[in-house]
C-alpha cells in the first residue's frame, strides 16, 4: 500500500506543470530536493540522506535502506526591479521599468531507490534542473529585447549504484529530458503606428544525457563524493508567430517555424560529510557548470521564403562558474536535527553589456536554515528555508543597430527559497 502511495504521488509529480524560477546562477534549478536547501545544498553529492541522492550522486543509494521513496515541492520567489539610468530604446520601445519581472515559482521533486541485492540498488527520479521565468509589465523600456522569457525542463533519471567494498560505491543514470521555451518580445518594425506588435517563439525537444558518481566512506566519521552530469543538447523546434498591427505585412512579419541549439551545462561536485561528534556534523561543496556551452543562441526560420535566416541572436557570452557551499548540522535530539548554510554562486553573466534583460542574473550569496524532523518510524520531514543576496546588477544591452534600443540601468534583486521533503522507509 505504501509503495503504491509513493509511486502515485512521483507519477502525479512528473505530469505536474514545473514552473521554474532560476535560484542557482543562470537558469539552474538545485532544488531537485527541498532537504538540500537548509544546508545550502553543501555537502549534496556525499550526505544521501534519502532517494533524492539519485540527482546529486547516484552512489549515494547504497547508503539507504532497502526501500526508500522521497517527494518533496520547493517554491522560490525572486525579484528582478529595473531602473532606469539613460536607457535610448526609441519610440518603438514604448517606456516604463516592466514592474517587478520576477514572480512565484512552485519546483517538484520525486525519488524512488529499490536494492536489488545488499549492494545493488536501482532507483528513479524526477526533477527540473533548469528553469526560468522573468515576465515584465508592457509597455516598458525594453520591450524589443525581451517581455517575457520562459524556460522549462522535466527531467526523468532512472539510475543504478554499487557499492565495491565498505569504503567505496559508484553509481551512474540516464537522463531523459524534456526543454520547453517561450521568448516573447515586441517586434522590430520602421513605424510607429505599428510598433505594438509582438514576435513569439514556442518551442520545445527531447534529448538524452547521464550522469556518474562514486562515494567514499574515508572512515566511519567521514565520506566523500564527486558526481557528474553530462551536457544536454537540444534542437529546440516550433513556432515563431507575430500578433498586432504589422503581423504579416512583410516576410520578416510572418508566421512560421523556427529552430534554436542550446547545450545545457555539464556540471562536477565534490562533496565531504564530517562528523565532528555525535552532535555536530559539517558538510562542504565545491561544484563546477560548464556555462561556456551557451555563447549565443541563434533563433532560425524554418519555413517560408526566409527559410535559414537567422531571426536573431541572443548573445550571452557565458562562462564557466564555481559555488562554493559550508554547512552544518547539529543534533538537538533524536527527532529533531537543526541545520544551517551559507554558500556563494557565481554567475555565467561575464559584464553589464551582456546581461540580457531577459537574464537579469548576478552573484549571489546563500544563507540557508532548515530542519528534518523524524515523524515517524522510518519517515522524515525537512524543511528549509533560504535568502539570496543578489548585488545590484548593472546592465548597458546595445542593440540600436538591430532596432531593439539600448537598455542601461540597474536591477535590484532578491531570491527566497522555501520547501518540504518527505521522505520514507518501507
Amino acid at each position: 500500500m505504501k509503495m503504491k502511495m509513493i509511486a502515485r504521488s512521483i507519477a502525479l509529480l512528473a505530469f505536474a506543470a514545473v514552473a521554474g524560477q532560476a535560484s542557482a546562477a543562470g537558469f539552474q534549478l538545485l532544488e531537485q530536493n527541498a532537504s538540500g536547501i537548509g544546508n545550502a545544498y553543501a555537502g549534496s553529492a556525499a550526505v544521501a540522506e534519502n532517494a533524492s541522492t539519485i540527482f546529486f550522486n547516484p552512489a549515494g543509494m547504497t547508503q539507504l535502506q532497502a526501500r526508500e521513496a522521497s517527494v518533496g515541492l520547493s517554491l522560490v520567489r525572486p525579484t528582478f526591479k529595473f531602473s532606469n539610468q539613460g536607457s535610448s530604446t526609441g519610440a518603438l520601445s514604448g517606456s516604463g521599468t516592466g514592474n517587478d519581472a520576477g514572480s512565484w515559482a512552485f519546483i517538484p521533486n520525486g525519488y524512488l531507490s529499490w536494492g536489488l541485492s545488499k549492494d545493488l540498488y536501482v532507483g528513479v527520479g524526477f526533477g527540473a534542473p533548469f528553469g526560468l521565468v522573468t515576465e515584465y509589465d508592457n509597455p516598458w523600456l525594453g520591450g524589443a529585447q525581451a517581455i517575457k522569457f520562459d524556460i522549462k525542463t522535466y527531467n526523468i533519471n532512472p539510475s543504478v549504484a554499487y557499492r565495491i567494498n565498505d569504503k567505496v560505491s559508484v553509481g551512474g543514470g540516464l537522463n531523459y529530458q524534456r526543454m520547453e521555451a517561450e521568448y516573447v518580445r515586441l517586434a522590430t518594425v520602421t513605424s510607429a503606428a505599428l510598433a505594438a506588435t509582438r514576435v513569439t517563439l514556442d518551442a520545445g525537444n527531447n534529448a538524452w544525457g547521464w550522469n556518474v558518481g562514486a562515494l567514499f566512506t574515508l572512515s566511519p566519521s567521514t565520506k566523500v563524493g564527486v558526481s557528474y552530469r553530462s551536457k544536454i543538447k537540444h534542437e529546440l523546434k516550433g513556432d515563431l508567430s507575430f500578433s498586432g498591427p504589422a503581423a504579416g505585412v512583410a516576410p520578416t512579419l510572418t508566421t512560421g517555424s523556427a529552430k534554436a541549439s542550446v547545450d545545457l551545462p555539464d556540471t562536477f561536485i565534490l562533496s565531504v560529510v564530517q562528523n565532528l561528534n555525535d552532535k555536530w556534523e559539517m558538510l562542504g561543496d565545491i561544484s563546477w557548470t560548464g556555462w561556456s556551452s551557451i555563447p549565443k543562441v541563434d533563433i532560425v526560420r524554418t519555413s517560408g521564403i526566409l527559410s535559414g535566416g537567422t531571426v536573431q541572436t541572443l548573445d550571452t557570452h557565458f562562462r564557466d562558474t564555481w559555488r562554493y557551499a559550508l554547512g552544518a548540522n547539529y543534533r538537538l535530539s533524536d527527532m529533531v536535527k537543526l541545520k544551517f548554510g551559507v554558500a556563494y554562486d557565481q554567475t555565467p553573466v561575464p559584464d553589464a553589456q551582456h546581461r540580457l534583460v531577459s537574464l537579469p542574473d548576478n552573484n549571489r550569496t546563500w544563507f540557508s536554515a532548515g530542519a528534518q524532523i523524524k515523524v515517524a518510524k522510518g519517515s522524515v520531514l525537512d524543511l528549509g528555508a533560504a535568502y539570496l543576496n543578489v548585488p545590484e546588477s548593472k546592465v548597458d544591452n546595445n542593440q540600436t543597430l538591430l532596432g531593439r534600443g539600448r537598455v542601461t540601468g540597474a536591477y535590484d534583486a532578491r531570491v527566497w527559497i522555501m520547501g518540504a521533503q518527505y521522505s520514507m522507509a518501507f
